[in-house]
């Protein structure tokens, strides 16, 4: 890695070149440098803690003269509900998973000694434009290494201490390995962004890491294919046949054990049916927790009777909004289908789930949900690339591509076709007279 202030044209080119020859490596050398980063961050925590608590002192400054959201604040803090532990954790997770690169896919005959193959291989070059989020640097990172792509790295202003530790630990623990010191860098000059996205010559991904402003922001400007999502609007459906304890404690978990995630809940639906059954308890357990509820009129008389605080009305807007803390939409509906057709209409297409002892319903509801994740008795928390089993995440994806939901190392592959012959010319197959047939022969992979 390097901490490079050249252009944005020069470090792309840079990368572009790199980016071939850890393509070539083998997975035996991006693993030791996976190790080295592993132990080098380990080794320097303190050092990059001290970093980032000077990042979170201005940050906090910041957002108490609303310059800055508190969302973007706790997201910020590598000290906080062991993010430096999974920082770490995830680089050895990715270093123990199973090499992406080189697996062959499908393997035809298409011809007596010409056999064709799909094979996975790298994207080539990533830019990962990120707001906090300093564990970014260590994840991309670690991803890109394994999958053998080179990455660029541009981090706002609010992290610059953080990053910029972090990113030197990196690059003094790659000078030993035979990663490519332009694989993996970051950009330290100022007001780059525009032209970093300008370089589709030689970027062939961008992964956007922040609110949703700066997601749209990239998206509308740049050619290049974008990678992510801009809001995280996940909805949970509260059905009549949900078991009312363990609806409580799931839903309590969606909302608040990091109400800042993009997996967080934001709208609880409710099945007319449960006004008066599950959604009690579970309206009461959020309260104790203190989420503000916004209800509709049907879901708000349901309630009188509780006396619960920070009960509001809701207006049509709280129905299209990432809250991002404490604060929770919620809706009546007679059913699952007009529970689809809200998160169809209002969702952002990242994580939704129901909550039923029916599976034919759950079914419905996951086959028909248009969502990168549809979960049946499920956190909404549970979307992450870490709790997947993929080591770590690039980020998640509600893009209708080769990759959705929480991005691994198997989302940061493509494919090429391999074909093996002897020389023989297209124009003896055929159906005509002289010509042979295709034989289009499936073999085994």
């Amino acid at each position: 890695m390097s901490l490079t202030n050249a252009t944005p044209e020069a470090a792309a080119r840079e990368a572009k070149s790199a980016s071939f020859a850890l393509a070539s490596l083998p997975d035996s050398a991006r693993n030791d440098a996976l190790q080295s980063i592993h132990d080098a961050l380990a080794a320097a925590k303190d050092t990059i803690l001290a970093a980032n608590a000077r990042d979170l002192e201005l940050a906090r400054k910041a957002a108490a003269d609303g310059s800055l959201s508190e969302a973007l604040v706790s997201r910020l803090d590598l000290g906080k509900k062991g993010k430096w532990e999974d920082m770490l954790k995830g680089i050895l997770d990715v270093r123990s998973l199973e090499d992406p690169v080189g697996k062959i896919q499908m393997r035809t005959k298409l011809d007596d000694n010409l056999i064709m193959e799909r094979v996975s291989c790298p994207i080539g070059v990533l830019l990962i434009i990120f707001e906090a989020r300093p564990e970014v640097i260590a994840n991309i990172a670690s991803l890109a290494i394994k999958s053998g792509n080179a990455a660029i790295l541009k981090g706002g202003k609010e992290s610059t201490e953080s990053f910029v530790a972090i990113s030197s630990v990196i690059s003094a623990a790659l000078q030993n390995t035979q990663v490519p010191n332009g694989a993996i860098q970051l950009v330290t000059t100022r007001d780059a962004i525009a032209s970093l996205l300008a370089q589709d010559r030689y970027i062939d991904l961008v992964i956007p890491r922040g609110s949703n402003e700066l997601v749209r922001y990239i998206k509308e400007s740049t050619k290049i294919p974008v990678l992510g999502h801009a809001d995280g609007i996940c909805s949970i459906y509260l059905t009549a046949s949900a078991d009312t304890e363990k609806a409580v404690g799931l839903v309590v978990d969606s909302k608040t054990s990091y109400p800042a995630a993009c997996n967080s809940a934001e709208t609880l639906l409710v099945q007319e049916a449960a006004l008066q059954t599950v959604f009690p308890a579970v309206a009461a357990g959020l309260s104790a927790k203190g989420v503000a509820l916004r209800c509709d009129a049907a879901t708000k008389a349901a309630l009188a009777s509780l006396n619960l605080p920070n009960i509001t009305d809701a207006v049509p807007e709280d129905y299209d909004t990432e809250h991002l803390s404490l604060t929770m939409s919620v809706k009546a509906v007679p059913n699952v289908d007009a529970a689809v057709a809200h998160i169809n209409t209002h969702g952002s297409h990242h994580t939704d789930c129901i909550l039923t002892s029916d599976k034919d319903e759950a079914e419905r509801f996951m086959n028909q949900v248009d969502t990168a994740g549809a979960y049946w008795n499920a956190s909404t928390r549970l979307a992450d690339g870490m709790r997947y089993g993929f080591g770590t995440e690039v980020g998640i994806s509600t893009n209708k591509i080769h990759s959705r939901g929480p991005v691994g190392l198997e989302g940061l592959t493509i494919y090429k076709y391999k074909i093996r012959g002897d020389y023989q010319p297209t124009a003896q197959y055929g159906s005509g007279e002289g010509q042979k047939p295709w034989k289009h022969e499936p073999m085994g992979i």
